[in-house]
């Protein structure tokens, strides 16, 4: 009797763990935090949404885990920039069922709006290595500035891409979803005329990034960069080119130079010092905001921030 109660109780936690593991795999699963902000929106109510890149990583030299893996396999849904950002999951997503995933890059409407790459400019390297570091980061970065989540406009086409597949996905949901996404395109249209209105008074005022990633975000709203240290964060700025860019920051009068939560590199504070151009953070991937129905908003609102705590001094 003992034997086969104990037999039945394997039998029902199997099927309930079973069952649990069903409902966490009916998920849709990003590449990066930012695309998670705006899955999370669509997807809010009806399927969770898990992110690959862990806070504190970098894209640029992420490795898959074989959790990732899985977790990738199991999912209802990817959402990817594409092969020239994230490399570390290029193999894994050509395996995932065209229907079941989304790639920024590849997106009707988008195309068109893709903004050429900066080349990195450094000319003091010497040697192989220097050679092996530039095919590297072209095979990051492609011809294309692949930092899309910082376009709102991109990103709403991402949005409308997401509620589609999802609807095929889980066509029972359908109304929750569409209501998902309009209240999304209505809570990014409100976000985008602040962010707008915040930034205007900064056009004009000149500034260094560490990193060429924010393209997108500053011709949107009429920023004015001067330039940026290095185009992959994995390639450290030589001394010429580091000479070159305190030149520029006293000879042009730059406001502030940026750095970044991932990358905060002591060279951005050597240049920096004995001028008057301040140092301020720039986020990208928004490390510090949790995903929800807002996050994407906050996440734009955040990063105008940044720039405003910076460039608004005298």
């Amino acid at each position: 009797m003992l034997h086969k109660n104990t037999l039945l109780c394997a039998a029902l936690s199997a099927a309930l763990l079973g069952g649990a593991a069903q409902t966490a795999n009916a998920a849709v699963v990003t590449s990066l935090k930012p695309l998670g902000f705006i899955a999370s929106a669509i997807a809010d109510g009806v399927t969770p949404t898990d992110v690959l890149l862990p806070d504190g990583a970098s894209e640029h030299d992420y490795s898959l885990r074989p959790s990732d893996v899985k977790r990738l396999q199991n999912a209802d849904l990817v959402f990817w920039v594409g092969p020239d950002m994230e490399a570390f999951m290029a193999k894994s997503a050509q395996q995932i069922p065209a229907d079941k995933r989304v790639t920024m890059a590849e997106l009707d409407g988008v195309k068109t709006l893709l903004m050429k790459g900066a080349d990195d400019d450094e000319h003091d390297h010497e040697g192989p290595s220097h050679e092996e570091e530039k095919s590297d980061e072209h095979h990051h970065h492609g011809d294309y500035n692949m930092h899309l989540w910082l376009s709102p406009e991109i990103a709403r086409l991402s949005a409308v891409a997401i509620h589609d597949k999802l609807v095929e996905v889980m066509p029972q949901s359908r109304a929750k979803l569409d209501a998902n996404l309009q209240a999304f395109e209505a809570s990014l249209a409100r976000a985008d005329k602040q962010v707008g209105d915040e930034l205007a008074p900064l056009k004009g005022k000149g500034y260094f990034v560490f990193h060429d990633a924010y393209g997108y975000f500053e011709k949107h709203y009429g920023l004015t960069p001067l330039g940026h240290f290095t185009v992959n964060p994995e390639i450290q700025p030589g001394a010429q080119r580091l000479h070159e860019i305190r030149t520029q920051l006293v000879e042009q009068k730059a406001t502030c130079v940026f750095a970044e939560p991932q990358f905060r590199p002591a060279v951005v504070e050597a240049v920096a010092r004995g001028t008057s151009v301040r140092m301020g953070t720039l986020d990208p991937l928004g490390i510090s905001i949790k995903l929800g129905k807002e996050s994407y908003p906050q996440f734009l609102a955040q990063l105008s921030n940044q720039y405003v705590s910076c460039l608004k001094g005298e």
